[in-house]
């Protein structure tokens, strides 16, 4: 995901109770063909979802609003109420406070997805960090296992590459890698 070079904005919530739902409402809402969102590889994307969790992306704040009233609307109609608690927006300039039904909408500066964080800076230092951590916590629990005599290094090496590296390396897709760290 590139979210330094654009004002990209996201809106999170819980919206939907199962899949068939979560496509019925954004197919109605017009989000899958929408002209809102943001230019990846000359397409406009607007909305990530897994589970029930839904992210929302647009360049501009009234965008993001447009986006998100579209799918509150549409699931009103099937029954379905959005959580304004577990809407967040998240915005990499300036963002003026949202209501929606009298509840303001509460503006974070990171999110997790998938268990990757985002930041609205875009900054993956943290990320990065965390998942070498992680790896080092993986290697700690392999510890005997690699001090072993009776294991041969091919079967240690094949052991790190298959537990260690996955944990390492996920997600990193999206990061931002800077000189300093590499």
């Amino acid at each position: 995901m590139v979210l330094q070079a654009t004002l990209v904005k996201w809106a999170l919530g819980s919206i939907t109770t199962n899949k068939a739902s979560g496509e019925y409402i954004m197919r109605n809402a017009g989000l899958e063909e929408a002209q809102a969102g943001i230019k990846v590889a000359r397409r406009n994307i607007s909305i990530l979802r897994y589970a029930d969790d839904t992210t929302l992306m647009a360049e501009s704040e009234e965008e993001l609003k447009s986006l998100l009233m579209k799918v509150k609307e549409e699931s009103e109609k099937v029954g379905l109420k959005l959580n304004i608690q577990k809407t967040k927006i998240m915005a990499s300039g300036p963002i003026t406070s949202w209501e929606i039904d009298g509840e303001t909408v509460e503006t974070v500066s990171d999110f997790i997805f998938l268990d990757s964080k985002t930041t609205a800076d875009g900054d993956c230092s943290h990320e990065i960090k965390r998942h070498l951590l992680l790896g080092r916590k993986v290697m700690t629990n392999l510890d005997s296992i690699l001090k072993s005599r009776d294991i041969t290094l091919s079967a240690k090496v094949r052991l790190v590459k298959a537990m260690v590296f996955p944990v390492v390396m996920y997600g990193c897709e999206s990061w931002t890698v800077k000189k300093a760290e590499h």
